[in-house]
């Protein structure tokens, strides 16, 4: 895959059958929308390509309740690279852009930058100022500049069901669904961060926990404790426990949630490491104990709890 960025290299070799979209989460939607793209680039003798942004467009457009997003960019084309597409371009997306209108970004991205003859979108998908770009402006403006336009349906993970959305997905993060979520993303919910320094409370416990310091625009799934994997640097995974929340045990008034991770069977130095953490299975709720040892029991059967949903899971 090609990595071209607007305004900069954006020239292509051979004209292009395109996608748009913030493509938040790559998720399953996302990649039927793409393999589309790609069937139809291949059918044209056309070179296929995916346009997003190097932010949501809505941390600009309305940044008070732009929501926080499921990958940041450098994952959003690890994600897009998985797929096959021969070209992303990333549009920088800011306050003049965001007042762009519909016909501009037509002529000077897609035909301009990719030389675009076939655009694949949701069918209600829009775009340019105050989303005045539609489906049938693109078909409009196809017919004058040359090329097609498909609107296709968005795709629903049962008949007649939801379709999938990063929407539909950053709400079951945040009721804890994190195994619904992984389906309609086809894949764990992963949330990246270097391992900070913390109280050092995990390892007094005898449970030392690696705390990953996440960004902050980044979704996190509901406070609670979770079975998942951690990856280090070397891309081998390593079976969590995963505590997220602010230790109700500990501090009386609630605070920033702190993602705490207690690796099984693992005993060395995670501190300044970029870490990879995903989410498997919601195991329960955060809980204030009434006592350490409380604490200590439950978190052990947290521990084993954790061994047998990740067996499971991998058994799969």
């Amino acid at each position: 895959m090609r990595i071209l960025h607007h305004p900069g290299d954006c020239a292509v070799d051979r004209p292009c059958a395109v996608t748009i979209g913030a493509y938040d989460g790559v998720h399953v939607g996302h990649r039927l929308v793409i393999e589309r793209v790609r069937r139809v680039a291949a059918e044209q003798g056309l070179a296929s390509a995916v346009v997003t942004f190097d932010q949501h467009p809505a941390a600009v457009v309305r940044p008070e309740s732009a929501p926080k997003v499921l990958t940041d960019l450098p994952q959003k084309l690890e994600l897009l690279a998985s797929t096959n597409v021969d070209h992303v371009l990333v549009v920088h997306f800011d306050q003049e852009r965001s007042e762009e209108s519909p016909e501009e970004f037509v002529r000077e991205v897609l035909v301009g930058c990719l030389s675009a003859r076939a655009i694949i979108v949701g069918h209600d998908f829009h775009f340019g100022y105050k989303r005045r770009g539609n489906v049938p402006l693109l078909q409009d403006l196809g017919a004058e500049l040359g090329f097609d336009v498909t609107g296709i349906r968005l795709l629903a993970d049962e008949p007649g069901g939801e379709p999938v959305s990063s929407t539909r997905i950053r709400n079951l993060l945040a009721a804890g669904s994190v195994g619904e979520a992984a389906a309609l993303l086809g894949r764990p919910h992963q949330v990246r961060g270097v391992v900070a320094r913390g109280d050092a409370r995990g390892r007094e416990l005898g449970f030392p926990t690696a705390n990953v310091a996440v960004p902050n625009e980044i979704v996190l799934p509901a406070d609670g404790v979770y079975a998942g994997w951690y990856y280090r640097s070397d891309g081998i995974r390593r079976p969590t426990a995963l505590s997220l929340g602010w230790r109700p045990t500990f501090y009386e008034h609630a605070g920033m949630s702190l993602l705490e991770a207690f690796l099984l069977d693992f005993d060395g130095d995670l501190y300044d490491e970029e870490a990879k953490v995903e989410f498997v299975a919601h195991l329960r709720p955060q809980v204030k104990f009434e006592s350490v040892q409380e604490l200590i029991d439950q978190t052990t059967r947290d521990v084993a709890t954790t061994r047998r949903v990740l067996g499971a899971a991998d058994a799969r």
